[in-house]
């Protein structure tokens, strides 16, 4: 892959993303994608023919805390820099569940595919962008000729990546179940030392 990415000008991701989306034929040796140096070739020629387009990368990072964890956001901010083919238009962060679908850095990256203002967007994770209908975001950036880069693909099949959903469910719903009933406590110890009224007065 990273020859055929190299000959073809574009990020080893770039063309990972051309073979999952039916534009480049290949094959599989082992665990890996092999590419036809004709089609390759052909590729190129493709390519060469029409205006090409530049790279304007968005990174998006994000966190599940509403508070602390910057040094994720930062190894993550990193890592995307360090591996970047192209020019860095916008870093975006974001806070909140993979599984929010209404996140305030997810909107902002939302829009500026439909702008026009970027080519490629960049995640370490598969699940930085979502937990689940990945593969939705990825066609509707596709609509507007954007490609989304995953630095680290899953490389689970099946079961495996069957149960990691259900770890990630199981999980994120656990946690806002002890937010939830810590809510509650911290509601009743209020309560109880008379900072709040019986009668649900003012905090």
């Amino acid at each position: 892959m990273s020859k055929a990415a190299k000959r073809l000008g574009i990020h080893p991701m770039t063309l990972r993303q051309w073979a999952l989306d039916g534009k480049i034929p290949f094959t599989w040796v082992g665990r890996e994608r092999r590419f036809s140096s004709v089609d390759v070739e052909n590729m190129k020629r493709g390519s060469d023919s029409s205006t090409s387009r530049p790279r304007l990368e968005l990174l998006y990072v994000r966190v599940s805390g509403s508070s602390g964890q910057e040094s994720s956001l930062e190894a993550q901010e990193a890592e995307l820099r360090a591996v970047s083919t192209g020019e860095i238009v916008k870093v975006v962060r974001d806070r909140g569940s993979g599984l929010k679908e209404n996140r305030p850095g997810l909107n902002r990256v939302l829009a500026m595919v439909a702008d026009g203002s970027v080519t490629v967007v960049r995640v370490t994770h598969e699940d930085r962008l979502a937990r689940f209908g990945v593969s939705w975001l990825k066609r509707l950036c596709a609509v507007y000729g954007v490609t989304v880069e995953v630095l680290h693909p899953k490389k689970l099949g099946g079961r495996d990546e069957l149960l990691e959903d259900f770890v990630s469910l199981v999980t994120t719903f656990a946690g806002r179940l002890y937010g939830m009933r810590s809510t509650e406590n911290r509601k009743r110890l209020l309560a109880e030392s008379g900072q709040c009224g019986d009668e649900g007065g003012a905090w």
